[in-house]
């Protein structure tokens, strides 16, 4: 009995797939399809028999005829008495103008009308297994000189029985049809089930937090091939998300704790063992770098944040990126120059972008001031202490490269840099926050363009690549 039920629920769930369904659809598509073709055949074929008989009732006719023209009605019943017995033969009658047979295989007609002249239908008796049974005729009937009556036919068997063959084969190949149609459907609607109710499984394991799960791709390159290939391809980004914000909760943790922490110090301290109110100013001076420092990280989050999202891109127009890359160049010369680092530009517009000004001037002066305070850590004497900043269109892209003589970054490194929070000192005595880098790669994003990190020999080359505006 469970067994029973089992079966009808699987059975149900069969019928409920869109493959059992589309089987269905097509099967019916097929199914009129054959059939028209069969009716068309048959019908076809019934005409072209119907025509062959009428055109041999018309030879035997003409024949006939000559006869009689040439040797009168005795002739002619000679003629139709050898052809009488001969197997196979026509239906033969000649009567005189009263209706009084003369010759022929046929003994009697049902209707005296058979007898004007014209073609006819008409059913006689032929003994069979010792019983009389009907059969169809085709029959014409022509006016002889001297009013004698010639009536030949053909037995219309031979036709009905191609008509019940052709019938017999239709309803068997349309039952073969419908049966290999169910089959078949069967067949297709399991093996989808079986693929959905697997990538079912394999998404429940997913919701349950193992996001190692992957969905089966068997090769076939068939649609659910492919929407396996594209939901794996999202599960891995969206591992790798994961795996980000992991990454990025424990750094932000780290980052703004050191500040929180030395915030509470700081008031601590000044609680502490401040006697005089210049204790206390210096002590809100430092709280107040502190929470700029803080503000500073919120405020490249969420600059980050709405480049990714889109929303840094409603006031967007043409912009010129040599002039735009000179503006940044020359906010930074005076910090540059304190630094001992000679900050160089080259370039000459203009270079249109569609693109909003404040995003890619954040997003240079991030790479200016990245490049400035590690050329400043390196050895003047070995490095030259050189930034140098060029625009320049290189096929038919804008390039804003960004290169210094500091220790640069390793190659292996070059990719995970750009993500939010990186910093390759551990220890992170420098500083910064690992935004720079990855508010420019959002910015760059955001602008159809790219961020790419190359080897200066020695230094770093940041280059920030834009798409040419459209006119």
């Amino acid at each position: 009995m469970v067994l029973g039920i089992r079966f009808v629920i699987a059975l149900g769930r069969l019928f409920r797939t869109t493959a059992f369904k589309l089987a269905l659809v097509f099967l019916a598509i097929f199914t009129i399809f054959a059939g028209l073709i069969l009716g068309y055949v048959s019908f076809n074929a019934m005409r072209l028999l119907d025509e062959q008989v009428s055109v041999t009732v018309s030879e035997e006719i003409d024949g006939l005829v000559t006869h009689f023209n040439s040797g009168g009605v005795l002739r002619l019943v000679r003629q139709i008495e050898r052809r009488s017995h001969q197997p196979g033969s026509s239906l033969f009658l000649v009567t005189t103008a009263a209706g009084e047979t003369l010759a022929g295989n046929i003994s009697s007609i049902d209707s005296e009308g058979l007898l004007e002249a014209g073609t006819y239908e008409l059913y006689y008796r032929v003994v069979e297994d010792g019983a009389p049974h009907p059969h169809r005729a085709l029959v014409e009937t022509t006016i002889l000189p001297g009013g004698f009556r010639l009536l030949v036919g053909r037995d219309l068997a031979e036709t009905e029985r191609l008509q019940n063959v052709i019938l017999r084969a239709a309803g068997w190949s349309i039952l073969l049809v419908l049966a290999l149609a169910v089959i078949g459907g069967v067949f297709v609607a399991r093996r989808v089930l079986g693929r959905v109710d697997q990538m079912t499984e394999t998404t429940r394991i997913i919701m349950a937090g193992d996001l190692s799960g992957r969905l089966t791709v068997t090769g076939t390159n068939d649609e659910l091939d492919r929407l396996a290939q594209s939901l794996n391809a999202m599960l891995e980004r969206i591992g790798e998300l994961m795996a980000g914000l992991r990454e990025v909760s424990d750094n932000i943790a780290h980052d703004l704790k050191t500040p929180l922490t030395r915030l509470r110090n700081s008031a601590e301290e000044a609680l502490r063992i401040g006697d005089s109110p210049e204790d206390y100013r210096e002590a809100l001076e430092h709280t107040l770098e502190e929470a700029d420092g803080l503000i500073k990280v919120f405020n490249a989050l969420l600059m980050i944040a709405r480049a990714e999202a889109g929303g840094a891109l409603d006031g967007i127009k043409i912009e010129d990126a040599a002039e735009i890359a000179s503006d940044v160049v020359e906010l930074f010369e005076p910090f540059a120059e304190e630094a001992g680092i000679l900050l160089q530009f080259e370039g000459s517009g203009p270079l249109p972008i569609s693109a909003s000004r404040e995003l890619i001037g954040q997003a240079l002066a991030n790479l200016i001031d990245n490049a400035i305070k590690y050329s400043s850590e390196t050895s003047l004497e070995t490095t030259g202490g050189t930034v140098s900043v060029i625009a320049q269109l290189i096929h038919g892209r804008v390039e804003l490269s960004i290169g210094d003589h500091g220790p640069g970054i390793p190659n292996a490194d070059r990719d995970r840099v750009l993500e939010r929070f990186v910093r390759l000192e551990t220890s992170r005595t420098r500083p910064g926050s690992g935004l720079g880098l990855s508010l420019a790669a959002a910015v760059a994003r955001l602008h159809a363009g790219t961020l790419r990190l190359e080897d200066n020999q020695p230094g770093l080359r940041a280059i920030l690549t834009l798409p040419l505006a459209e006119a």
